[in-house]
């Protein structure tokens, strides 16, 4: 007689766990994308903490100096800072593009076959878009989208698009934001990014 309450609850837990996951790609896809403004920094420095269990220590506390950060951060420097970090004059002094971290050989094909993947998902670029379809903006876009499809293949789908296209990109990236000497609030960004996705990582390794 208690198997269908405990089956709601569950569910409720499970779709509230896919809709934080969502809104943190969803978060970073558009810290990437552009500077933070005003408004989304008092967004992030009003939001709760994450109740994060061991193994998420680090997600958890990342999270926490972000919230803190932002508190912190005057919007026309976080904004000055992303133009000169990842726009620059000329070449950037970070790229946000994911092939740029991919070893020589997966290079040539990755849009080929990124825009061919994005294609089967009903997906495309908008032709008014400056940026390539590998931009790590809008790989985290895609992974939001993924996310609200309620069934099992989407969770497969998820795990082949993460595993594809952020896994070989995403660390690497991460870490050359926070060690450039010219970012400050772009650290505690890249460091709560990395937590995250290490943290998906490990649960798409171990998923079915």
């Amino acid at each position: 007689m208690n198997a269908q309450p405990i089956s709601r609850e569950l569910t409720a837990a499970v779709l509230q766990e896919d809709r934080a996951r969502a809104d943190f790609y969803a978060l970073i896809s558009r810290l990437f994308y552009a500077g933070p403004d005003a408004g989304l920094l008092a967004a992030i420095a009003g939001a709760d903490e994450i109740a994060g269990e061991a193994e998420d220590v680090s997600l958890a506390q990342t999270w926490k100096t972000l919230i803190s950060a932002a508190a912190a951060m005057d919007a026309e420097a976080a904004q000055e800072e992303y133009d000169r970090v990842f726009v620059g004059t000329g070449k950037a002094e970070i790229t946000p593009y994911a092939s740029h971290y991919l070893a020589e050989s997966m290079k040539e094909n990755v849009l080929v076959r990124l825009r061919a993947e994005l294609a089967a998902l009903g997906l495309e670029r908008d032709q008014g878009a400056a940026e390539y379809e590998d931009h790590f903006s809008a790989l985290c876009e895609v992974m939001r989208h993924l996310i609200f499809f309620a069934s099992d293949v989407a969770v497969q789908k998820q795990k082949t698009f993460f595993m594809g296209y952020l896994v070989p990109s995403y660390a690497r990236l991460c870490d050359a934001v926070t060690a450039s000497p010219n970012t400050n609030f772009y650290k505690y960004v890249a460091r709560f990014t990395r937590a995250f996705l290490d943290v998906e990582s490990e649960s798409f390794e171990i998923a079915q």
